[in-house]
Protein backbone atom coordinates (compact mmCIF):
# COMPACT_ATOMS: atom_id res chain seq x y z
CA UNK A 1 0.00 0.00 0.00
CA UNK A 2 3.04 2.02 0.93
CA UNK A 3 4.51 1.52 -2.64
CA UNK A 4 1.33 2.17 -4.38
CA UNK A 5 1.26 5.48 -2.80
CA UNK A 6 4.13 6.60 -3.35
CA UNK A 7 3.55 5.87 -7.14
CA UNK A 8 0.31 7.79 -7.26
CA UNK A 9 2.11 11.04 -5.93
CA UNK A 10 4.96 10.32 -7.81
CA UNK A 11 2.81 10.11 -10.57
CA UNK A 12 1.64 13.57 -9.77
CA UNK A 13 4.87 15.22 -9.75
CA UNK A 14 5.38 14.19 -13.30
CA UNK A 15 2.11 14.88 -14.39
CA UNK A 16 2.26 18.67 -12.65
CA UNK A 17 6.14 19.48 -13.93
CA UNK A 18 4.04 18.29 -17.90
CA UNK A 19 1.70 20.68 -17.31
CA UNK A 20 3.68 23.72 -16.16
CA UNK A 21 6.04 22.84 -19.43
CA UNK A 22 2.70 23.38 -21.15
CA UNK A 23 1.73 26.07 -19.45
CA UNK A 24 5.55 27.98 -20.29
CA UNK A 25 5.27 26.89 -24.27
CA UNK A 26 1.76 28.50 -24.39
CA UNK A 27 2.76 31.22 -22.49
CA UNK A 28 6.08 31.88 -24.88
CA UNK A 29 4.15 31.34 -28.05
CA UNK A 30 1.09 34.36 -26.88
CA UNK A 31 4.17 36.34 -26.98
CA UNK A 32 4.95 35.61 -30.20
CA UNK A 33 0.98 36.28 -31.57
CA UNK A 34 -0.65 38.80 -29.11
CA UNK A 35 -4.60 39.33 -29.06
CA UNK A 36 -6.55 42.11 -28.48
CA UNK A 37 -10.34 42.85 -27.89
CA UNK A 38 -12.05 44.50 -30.65
CA UNK A 39 -15.58 45.79 -31.07
CA UNK A 40 -17.70 44.64 -34.57
CA UNK A 41 -21.29 45.56 -33.98
CA UNK A 42 -22.05 44.41 -31.08
CA UNK A 43 -20.33 41.18 -30.78
CA UNK A 44 -16.73 41.36 -29.15
CA UNK A 45 -13.98 39.64 -30.85
CA UNK A 46 -10.29 39.09 -30.86
CA UNK A 47 -8.35 40.04 -33.27
CA UNK A 48 -4.21 38.36 -33.20
CA UNK A 49 -1.45 39.58 -34.63
CA UNK A 50 2.65 38.45 -34.52
CA UNK A 51 4.74 40.87 -33.68
CA UNK A 52 7.74 38.51 -34.76
CA UNK A 53 6.71 38.22 -38.61
CA UNK A 54 9.66 39.53 -40.67
CA UNK A 55 9.61 39.33 -44.86
CA UNK A 56 11.14 36.72 -46.33
CA UNK A 57 14.22 38.53 -47.83
CA UNK A 58 14.29 40.99 -44.45
CA UNK A 59 17.29 39.70 -42.84
CA UNK A 60 19.04 39.65 -46.49
CA UNK A 61 18.07 43.32 -47.19
CA UNK A 62 19.41 44.17 -43.49
CA UNK A 63 22.56 42.58 -44.11
CA UNK A 64 22.68 44.46 -47.16
CA UNK A 65 22.65 47.89 -45.68
CA UNK A 66 25.05 47.14 -43.28
CA UNK A 67 27.59 46.40 -45.71
CA UNK A 68 26.83 50.18 -46.84
CA UNK A 69 28.99 52.95 -46.11
CA UNK A 70 27.55 55.46 -43.93
CA UNK A 71 28.01 59.09 -44.25
CA UNK A 72 26.40 62.33 -42.16
CA UNK A 73 25.22 63.57 -45.22
CA UNK A 74 22.75 60.82 -45.97
CA UNK A 75 19.00 61.02 -46.08
CA UNK A 76 17.42 57.87 -45.22
CA UNK A 77 14.19 56.67 -46.86
CA UNK A 78 12.42 54.30 -43.86
CA UNK A 79 9.79 52.13 -44.76
CA UNK A 80 7.75 49.30 -46.49
CA UNK A 81 7.01 48.57 -50.41
CA UNK A 82 6.11 51.64 -51.13
CA UNK A 83 9.53 53.28 -50.35
CA UNK A 84 11.46 50.12 -51.72
CA UNK A 85 10.10 50.73 -55.09
CA UNK A 86 11.45 53.25 -55.98
CA UNK A 87 14.99 54.77 -56.36
CA UNK A 88 14.76 57.43 -54.74
CA UNK A 89 18.34 59.06 -55.73
CA UNK A 90 17.30 58.98 -58.89
CA UNK A 91 13.43 60.42 -58.94
CA UNK A 92 14.75 63.20 -56.24
CA UNK A 93 18.24 63.58 -58.19
CA UNK A 94 19.70 63.83 -54.90
CA UNK A 95 23.40 61.44 -54.56
CA UNK A 96 23.32 61.63 -51.13
CA UNK A 97 19.56 59.68 -50.71
CA UNK A 98 19.29 56.53 -49.48
CA UNK A 99 16.64 53.87 -49.75
CA UNK A 100 15.63 51.69 -46.19
CA UNK A 101 12.64 50.01 -47.17
CA UNK A 102 11.88 46.91 -47.22
CA UNK A 103 8.95 45.08 -48.76
CA UNK A 104 6.09 43.97 -46.28
CA UNK A 105 7.97 45.02 -43.57
CA UNK A 106 6.34 46.18 -40.22
CA UNK A 107 6.86 48.88 -37.57
CA UNK A 108 8.24 46.03 -35.25
CA UNK A 109 10.54 45.38 -38.45
CA UNK A 110 11.90 49.27 -38.75
CA UNK A 111 12.50 49.10 -34.93
CA UNK A 112 14.79 45.69 -34.80
CA UNK A 113 16.88 47.29 -37.97
CA UNK A 114 16.77 50.52 -36.70
CA UNK A 115 20.37 50.89 -35.38
CA UNK A 116 21.65 50.24 -38.69
CA UNK A 117 19.78 53.85 -39.61
CA UNK A 118 20.98 55.36 -36.05
CA UNK A 119 24.68 54.27 -36.05
CA UNK A 120 25.57 56.80 -39.57
CA UNK A 121 24.23 59.52 -37.53
CA UNK A 122 21.93 60.70 -40.95
CA UNK A 123 21.44 64.01 -41.89
CA UNK A 124 17.61 63.69 -42.11
CA UNK A 125 14.88 60.85 -42.14
CA UNK A 126 11.73 60.58 -43.89
CA UNK A 127 9.56 57.54 -42.12
CA UNK A 128 6.45 56.27 -43.59
CA UNK A 129 5.04 52.74 -42.07
CA UNK A 130 2.21 51.03 -40.74
CA UNK A 131 0.18 50.19 -43.53
CA UNK A 132 1.23 46.61 -43.36
CA UNK A 133 0.57 46.36 -39.62
CA UNK A 134 -3.15 47.40 -40.18
CA UNK A 135 -3.32 44.59 -42.47
CA UNK A 136 -2.23 42.00 -40.40
CA UNK A 137 -4.20 43.47 -37.48
CA UNK A 138 -1.98 45.38 -35.31
CA UNK A 139 -3.88 47.46 -33.19
CA UNK A 140 -3.89 51.20 -33.95
CA UNK A 141 -2.78 51.63 -30.48
CA UNK A 142 0.01 49.67 -31.06
CA UNK A 143 1.10 51.03 -34.16
CA UNK A 144 1.37 54.29 -32.67
CA UNK A 145 3.34 53.39 -29.72
CA UNK A 146 5.93 51.63 -32.24
CA UNK A 147 5.81 54.54 -34.21
CA UNK A 148 6.63 56.77 -31.13
CA UNK A 149 9.20 54.59 -29.91
CA UNK A 150 11.14 55.01 -33.70
CA UNK A 151 11.06 58.80 -33.11
CA UNK A 152 12.72 59.22 -29.98
CA UNK A 153 15.36 56.04 -30.52
CA UNK A 154 16.06 58.25 -33.79
CA UNK A 155 16.51 61.45 -31.65
CA UNK A 156 18.38 59.69 -28.50
CA UNK A 157 20.55 57.98 -31.01
CA UNK A 158 21.42 60.18 -33.45
CA UNK A 159 20.12 64.08 -31.81
CA UNK A 160 21.08 66.39 -34.65
CA UNK A 161 19.21 64.08 -37.46
CA UNK A 162 16.04 65.96 -38.47
CA UNK A 163 12.94 63.30 -38.63
CA UNK A 164 10.17 63.67 -40.80
CA UNK A 165 7.33 61.45 -40.43
CA UNK A 166 4.40 60.90 -43.10
CA UNK A 167 1.05 59.72 -43.06
CA UNK A 168 -0.52 57.32 -44.68
CA UNK A 169 -1.42 56.92 -48.24
CA UNK A 170 -5.56 55.55 -48.66
CA UNK A 171 -5.70 52.32 -50.56
CA UNK A 172 -7.82 51.54 -53.17
CA UNK A 173 -10.60 48.53 -53.03
CA UNK A 174 -11.40 48.59 -56.81
CA UNK A 175 -8.45 46.10 -57.30
CA UNK A 176 -8.35 42.66 -55.71
CA UNK A 177 -4.68 41.95 -55.23
CA UNK A 178 -4.41 43.20 -51.30
CA UNK A 179 -7.89 42.35 -50.17
CA UNK A 180 -6.60 42.61 -46.44
CA UNK A 181 -5.52 46.35 -46.95
CA UNK A 182 -8.24 47.60 -48.47
CA UNK A 183 -11.67 48.95 -46.66
CA UNK A 184 -9.06 49.89 -43.82
CA UNK A 185 -9.70 53.97 -44.08
CA UNK A 186 -10.95 53.68 -39.79
CA UNK A 187 -7.92 52.62 -38.79
CA UNK A 188 -5.81 54.83 -41.13
CA UNK A 189 -7.64 57.93 -40.25
CA UNK A 190 -6.80 56.78 -36.59
CA UNK A 191 -3.24 55.93 -36.99
CA UNK A 192 -2.69 59.40 -39.48
CA UNK A 193 -4.30 61.59 -36.70
CA UNK A 194 -1.78 59.30 -34.08
CA UNK A 195 1.10 60.60 -36.58
CA UNK A 196 0.38 64.23 -36.47
CA UNK A 197 -0.06 64.12 -32.41
CA UNK A 198 3.58 62.38 -32.33
CA UNK A 199 5.16 64.97 -34.57
CA UNK A 200 3.56 67.98 -32.27
CA UNK A 201 4.50 66.18 -29.11
CA UNK A 202 7.84 65.20 -30.45
CA UNK A 203 8.67 68.45 -32.31
CA UNK A 204 9.25 66.53 -35.50
CA UNK A 205 8.18 67.35 -39.13
CA UNK A 206 4.92 66.07 -40.16
CA UNK A 207 4.49 65.36 -43.91
CA UNK A 208 0.73 64.91 -44.25
CA UNK A 209 0.61 62.45 -47.93
CA UNK A 210 -2.63 61.34 -47.21
CA UNK A 211 -4.56 64.00 -48.87
CA UNK A 212 -2.41 64.54 -51.98
CA UNK A 213 -3.44 60.97 -52.95
CA UNK A 214 -6.87 60.50 -52.03
CA UNK A 215 -9.96 61.26 -54.30
CA UNK A 216 -13.51 62.56 -53.09
CA UNK A 217 -14.73 59.09 -51.48
CA UNK A 218 -11.16 58.84 -49.67
CA UNK A 219 -9.30 56.23 -51.97
CA UNK A 220 -6.14 56.42 -53.18
CA UNK A 221 -6.33 58.42 -57.14
CA UNK A 222 -6.78 55.52 -59.87
CA UNK A 223 -3.51 57.39 -61.94
CA UNK A 224 -1.58 57.02 -58.94
CA UNK A 225 -1.99 53.60 -58.20
CA UNK A 226 -1.49 49.85 -60.62
CA UNK A 227 -3.17 47.59 -57.78
CA UNK A 228 -5.14 49.76 -55.05
CA UNK A 229 -1.86 50.11 -52.80
CA UNK A 230 1.44 50.42 -54.68
CA UNK A 231 2.16 53.85 -56.38
CA UNK A 232 2.77 54.03 -60.12
CA UNK A 233 5.00 56.48 -61.45
CA UNK A 234 2.87 59.22 -61.34
CA UNK A 235 2.19 58.74 -58.16
CA UNK A 236 5.81 58.93 -57.13
CA UNK A 237 6.07 61.74 -58.49
CA UNK A 238 3.35 63.59 -57.18
CA UNK A 239 5.24 62.43 -53.33
CA UNK A 240 8.46 63.74 -54.87
CA UNK A 241 6.91 66.89 -55.81
CA UNK A 242 5.57 67.50 -51.98
CA UNK A 243 9.24 66.14 -50.77
CA UNK A 244 10.90 69.11 -52.55
CA UNK A 245 10.76 71.81 -49.70
CA UNK A 246 12.43 69.50 -47.36
CA UNK A 247 15.49 67.99 -48.97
Amino acid sequence: MKLTTKLFFFTLSILSVLATGANAQENSEAEQVTGVMQEEGTKPVVAKYDSTYRPATYQVQVDYFRKYKNSKKDIIFLGNSLTAHIDWSELLDNKNVRNRGISSDITFGVLERLDEVIEGKPAKVFLLIGINDISRNVPEDVILANYRKIVRRIKTGSPKTKIYVQTLLPTNNSFDKFKKHYNKEAKTATVNNGIKQIAAEEKVTLIDLHPNFADAEGKLKLPYTHDGLHLTIEGYKVWAEILKKYL
